[in-house]
């Protein structure tokens, strides 16, 4: 079912809107009273911090779990007597004895009267110990008093400070360019928790929301107007608006979900699978520009966001250039292992230029870039699983359908012969003209070869597979000639869809003859008929629809001219050239290319290669002398 424009629209504007939303759902939340993210090792990317106020210095937690296992090392548990009249020697069972050494507990102190006396871990026994020391059967006379022990080693704990010393206000926290050591994370980290209560409002949390909203969509216009500037066709095809959307909402959830849930590396994230899979079907400008929006997009939650952008916008770059045409799946690996080089390159060539110092460089970062590049390496199954989700033809695809010894091309070449050299050499002459003037070579040249699959049918009613003289065609009239003539449209959307070509070749089908008159016959039937008569001429007019692209506009000019060479008596420049124009600017004068964004000089230069190469296959070769004697 075909959805309205309407309906199109507001799917459109659904789908942009959820990866808005999912955005600002995944960002991070931070303390609007210290909006600052760093990582130790990186330079400090802010303004100069002065401390406003005196602030204590808070122990790290490392710290603290230091001095808490001092403390605790020479830790006493407390026992108590289970009867009444206490006997010798100090009994547990075996279990509390295992603990006790599991502790590293070296003695015990047993309380007695609210009197604790302590005796070393060698003097408590278990009933099997005891009786190989004493020769006396004992039974567990004492047991750990837990709520004692754990009052004192609460004690123990609670007499650690937290802090250790007082950062005064006015001194300097950190400075612009300054490396984050530990010990600035530790004052970063005490000036946070002095703010925590200070300045957290709920009109600041607001803001900050209301902020990252703004910033979300407003990236996401800027890609809209992009699209609108420079690919508007892309803005009109759902399809397309769909499948930027969930490419980049993809990349931007799993670079958010890893950052906000996870201590993951976020170079770990397949950043380059944007540019890759989307070059693969469009062009290079618009991967490029969607990957910029989507490093953008993820680049507020990044620690040290600056590098993160340097290295990410670099590696689309060779991407999209490594890329200019995947015809083959060993591009996709060697693109990966530039990329790879390319992230190392920048990182540390970052790091250095921030840093100048060699022990900043993080070498698990080496390693996340390796593991990226096989993520990198596995985008073919996405590029698949795009390719039929969205009904898109990849480069990789296109070169395995121009394949002549294909089931389907070599029972064209048995069948009808004729329309089959006929369909070589206007793929031919298409693909030469597309490369001429920037249009996709690869796709017209494909489509080239499918545009006359119809004569398959009914190969016999076609001149170029008819023995000479021999036109079943001449026998019928002329509205039935033409309505068999026109039929192998139909017929070649029967043969596409039977063998599972997709839709954009069959645009190529249906489109070739645009909405043209079947002359010969039109002429013919106009000629025949009785003074006074009018003839239908949409009874002799193929159904359409006309060329929406300049490959398929391309594919329509190269049919008509090669198809009306073969009707030329002498194959000269001129007479070459006259053809090549009158037909053309025949088509152009009924509308044909009206709905293609062919410019001007697009037709000029097309008309150019169609000449040349028309004049190069046709040229006339030399006699070869017989021998006389």
């Amino acid at each position: 079912m075909k959805l309205t424009t309407l309906t199109q629209n507001i799917v459109k504007a659904t789908a942009f809107l959820l990866l808005a939303a999912a955005t600002v759902y995944l960002y991070p939340r931070y303390d609007s009273s210290f909006p600052f993210r760093y990582e130790v090792g990186k330079p400090w990317v802010y303004d100069r911090i002065v401390a406003e106020h005196d602030f204590p210095i808070y122990k790290s937690e490392k710290q603290l779990a230091e001095e808490q296992e001092e403390v605790l090392r020479d830790f006493t548990p407390y026992y108590k007597y289970i009867t009444a009249s206490p006997q010798m020697p100090l009994v547990v069972t075996l279990q509390e004895r295992e603990l006790l050494v599991k502790e590293n507990v070296e003695r015990v102190a047993i309380v007695t009267n609210k009197v604790s006396t302590t005796y070393p871990l060698n003097e408590v026994y278990t009933p099997k110990s005891a009786y190989v020391a004493f020769s006396q059967n004992y039974t567990p006379n004492i047991v750990r008093d837990t709520v004692m022990t754990e009052q004192m080693r609460n004690a123990l704990l609670n007499g650690i400070s937290l802090t250790h010393g007082v950062v005064q206000a006015g001194e300097k926290v950190v400075d612009r360019g300054d490396i984050v050591t530990e010990e600035t994370a530790v004052l970063l980290q005490s000036l946070k928790m002095s703010n925590e209560n200070e300045h957290a409002t709920k009109r600041q949390t607001a803001l900050s929301l209301l902020g990252e909203i703004v910033l979300v969509c407003a990236l996401i216009i800027f890609f809209i107007l992009y699209l609108y500037v420079f690919r508007p066709m892309f803005l009109k095809e759902l399809t397309t608006m769909l499948f930027f959307a969930i490419l980049s909402g993809i990349i931007t959830v799993l670079a958010l979900v890893g950052i906000r849930y996870t201590p993951l590396s976020i170079y770990l994230i397949p950043f380059a699978w944007v540019p890759i899979i989307t070059r693969v079907f469009y062009d290079s400008r618009t991967a490029l520009f969607l990957h910029i929006i989507t490093v953008l997009l993820v680049a507020p939650a990044v620690p040290d966001s600056y590098e993160f952008i340097m290295v990410q916008i670099a590696a689309g770059m060779v991407a999209v250039a490594g890329l200019k045409d995947m015809t083959k799946r060993a591009q996709l690996a060697q693109t990966a292992a530039w990329i790879f080089l390319t992230y190392s390159v920048v990182y540390t060539a970052f790091v250095l230029g921030t840093t100048g110092d060699w022990h900043n460089i993080n070498v698990w970062t080496y390693l996340y870039f390796g593991i990226n590049m096989i993520l990198i390496i596995c985008a073919y199954g996405l590029i698949y699983l795009f390719e039929r989700t969205f009904h898109l033809l990849s480069s990789i695809t296109l070169v395995e359908l121009t394949d002549i010894n294909s089931s389907l091309l070599l029972e064209f070449a048995q069948k009808a012969p004729g329309s089959f050299q006929h369909s070589m050499q206007v793929s031919t002459l298409a693909m030469e003209a597309a490369k001429k003037i920037g249009a996709k070579s690869l796709l017209v040249r494909t489509g080239a070869l499918y545009h006359d699959i119809g004569k398959l049918v009914h190969p016999e009613f076609f001149t170029e597979n008819q023995p000479e003289g021999q036109n079943p065609l001449l026998d019928m009239a002329p509205e039935e000639a033409a309505k068999t003539v026109i039929s192998h449209v139909t017929d070649g959307v029967k043969v596409a869809r039977q063998n599972h070509l997709p839709e954009v070749l069959i645009n190529f089908i249906v489109s070739h003859h645009g909405t043209s008159l079947v002359r010969y016959f039109y002429n013919t039937a106009v000629n025949n008929a009785a003074a006074g008569v009018s003839v239908d001429s949409e009874l002799f007019r193929y159904p359409g629809p006309k060329p929406n692209s300049k490959e398929t506009a391309i594919l329509m000019m190269a049919d008509a001219v090669e198809a009306r060479s073969r009707s030329l008596k002498n194959y000269t420049e001129e007479s070459i050239s006259s053809m090549v124009d009158d037909m053309i600017e025949q088509q152009i004068s009924e509308g044909q290319f009206a709905e293609t964004p062919l410019s001007f000089k697009d037709v000029e230069d097309i008309k150019i290669v169609f000449k040349e190469r028309l004049l190069a296959i046709n040229h006339h070769r030399i006699k070869y002398p017989k021998i006389e004697k």
